[in-house]
């Protein structure tokens, strides 16, 4: 026979491990799942870098640089590329395909629970994140590249700020379409964003219309604040705003709209 204070609370798991063990777990899962898939790790990691050694040697690559170095101009940029990469693309692709075979809704309803469960992911991309900025930061420092060290900390804060926002359109993505139709889009969305969303090549520098769109766009604001944070030592508040903005909306969209099967 029990007594009351025999039994678990409610709202707990019997012998579960406490929830900051059960995060760090699935952090841990997650960041290995990414760096040990072979297409992960050369859209998250290898393509950042190829894209940085090629805009920077490639000299026939006509750009205005507004008289910077190429790697200074470059870097900060490519930087915010592979962030979208691992909080948007791969989360995205990875969610989707786990919520189809049924992991997701798993997981939910393990001790780790929904809120564990994102945590874990939101985590784990930024482990993937400190692995992307060594390498890649790495690789611009030997090409030459030597950022304002006093941006370094705003640096960090615009990708917070982006990983953020893009996680949340990952998650909203991964969890209102199916598998197949998210790999298709994450993958698109990855390079008209790469391409005319401000991110490597700033807004400015667009053709017509785009120049007035791109800076409305989470792509947009993360290329200038990281560029902002390197060039300038300042991170532009249009960016933060517009930043803290989609995060919001992308966050309510995907805590209304996903769908755990």
């Amino acid at each position: 026979m029990t007594t009351g204070a025999d039994r678990p609370a409610v709202g707990t798991h019997a012998g579960a491990a406490p929830t900051a063990r059960r995060i760090a777990a699935q952090t841990a899962f997650e960041a290995r799942a990414i760096l040990r898939n072979g297409e992960q790790l050369l859209v998250t990691v290898v393509v950042p870098v190829l894209a940085l050694i090629a805009l920077v040697q490639v000299e026939s690559l006509d750009v205005d640089t507004g008289g910077l170095r190429r790697i200074d101009f470059f870097a900060p940029g490519v930087l915010a590329l592979a962030v979208m990469t691992s909080s948007f693309t791969s989360q995205a692709i990875a969610s989707a395909f786990d919520r189809r075979n049924g992991v997701l809704r798993l997981l939910s309803t393990t001790p780790l629970g929904r809120g564990g469960l994102i945590a874990g992911k939101v985590l784990g991309v930024l482990v993937v994140e400190v692995v992307q900025v060594l390498v890649i930061g790495l690789t611009a420092v030997a090409l030459g590249w030597r950022p304002d060290a006093a941006g370094v900390g705003l640096a960090l804060l615009a990708v917070a700020l982006g990983t953020a926002a893009f996680t949340s359109l990952a998650l909203l993505v991964a969890g209102t379409l199916r598998a197949e139709a998210v790999l298709a889009v994450a993958n698109l969305a990855l390079l008209l964003l790469a391409l005319a969303g401000g991110v490597v090549v700033p807004a400015d520098r667009l053709p017509g219309a785009l120049q007035h769109v791109a800076v409305l766009l989470p792509s947009g604001a993360l290329g200038e604040a990281m560029r902002g944070a390197f060039q300038h030592g300042a991170m532009p508040a249009w960016s933060v705003v517009v930043l803290v903005g989609w995060t919001a909306a992308l966050g309510w969209g995907a805590t209304r709209l996903f769908r755990w099967h």
